[in-house]
């Protein structure tokens, strides 16, 4: 029997709930999971049921959705969130890891968590989820890579404003990145020799030098290295003409070097179906690509279709 995944419930406040109802409804026939939080921040006449451990997840999942109760200090009033509910989330995340680590669950996939009021709530010390769970694994490198069945694409340099990218982007950061980003694709994607393409920093990749030195001195003596070892990388390449159906075809994923180069396209070829995985972690992390979404939180509304590709793509990686 295969195991399940588990759901941290995230920011009360926010779509949470009321998307995890509705991917259970969705997926109860297809795969099992568990909800960690507090039934109380369910949608009003919810089908759930409390469950003592991950393996009555199975027992559980056609009928009802199954949850692990995680007590709340705080109100879950939609749309506003509540700081006193913040070591709720925060304790909601661990048990997920732990469990994962533990092998009582395949994978973890977390909803959107609010910043600011954990923050406010818990002086939590994070930038945000990977961070944390990088630190809950005792990992300093860790990558984010978001993925749909169009594409996948991994930011070198992530939440930093663009005028920082060139110094942030250092040839062990990418070198890192590279290297972290290939074994995720053999061992979690099942792909033996995958190929990457490589994005340039400048337009046209720097174009010999005309429009930045960075893409000559920085990226390709990476590259350079890596091939030495048996990388198949392409690039660097022109970002602006990577990600055409033609260009797709001819690479696993993709590296780009800073945070809009990257999720620009994914988010324009595929918006509901883009998945966030964080690679590197000793387990399988996933997450829908959005936000809390506290301007329509409580109204029935809130799309489900990432949340629902985020558990489909952690049970086919923990199935790898």
């Amino acid at each position: 029997m295969k195991r399940p995944i588990a759901l941290s419930c995230g920011e009360p406040a926010g779509i949470g709930p009321e998307i995890a109802v509705k991917a259970w409804d969705a997926l109860r026939a297809e795969l099992p999971f568990f909800w960690i939080g507090d039934p109380a921040h369910l949608p009003a006449g919810a089908a759930y049921e409390l469950i003592s451990s991950p393996s009555d997840a199975h027992r559980v999942s056609g009928s009802a959705m199954p949850v692990l109760q995680q007590s709340f200090a705080g109100s879950a009033q939609k749309g506003e969130a509540d700081s006193a509910n913040a070591q709720g989330v925060i304790d909601a995340i661990e048990t997920g890891v732990l469990l994962v680590k533990s092998g009582a669950a395949a994978a973890l996939c977390t909803a959107p968590i609010h910043k600011k009021a954990l923050q406010d709530g818990a002086a939590f010390a994070y930038p945000g989820h990977t961070e944390f769970l990088a630190a809950l694994d005792d990992k300093e490198d860790v990558v984010m890579m978001l993925a749909s069945e169009q594409l996948r694409v991994v930011p070198a340099t992530i939440h930093i404003p663009l005028k920082d990218v060139p110094n942030a982007l250092t040839p062990q950061c990418l070198e890192s990145t590279l290297r972290i980003t290939r074994a995720a694709l053999q061992t979690q994607f099942g792909i033996s020799q995958p190929t990457i393409a490589v994005a340039g920093l400048n337009p046209h990749a720097g174009e010999g030098g005309k429009m930045g030195h960075e893409d000559d001195e920085v990226i390709a003596p990476v590259l350079e290295k890596l091939r030495a070892e048996g990388f198949i990388l392409n690039g660097p390449l022109p970002a602006d003409t990577m990600f055409h159906a033609g260009a797709r075809a001819g690479y696993d994923a993709a590296v780009c070097m800073y945070h809009d180069q990257a999720l620009i396209p994914i988010k324009t070829l595929d918006f509901d179906k883009g998945v966030n995985v964080t690679l590197g972690l000793s387990f399988i992390r996933t997450s829908p690509d959005h936000g809390t979404a506290f301007d329509i939180a409580g109204q029935g509304i809130a799309n489900p279709t990432s949340l629902i590709e985020a558990l489909r793509m952690a049970a086919r990686m923990s199935d790898t």
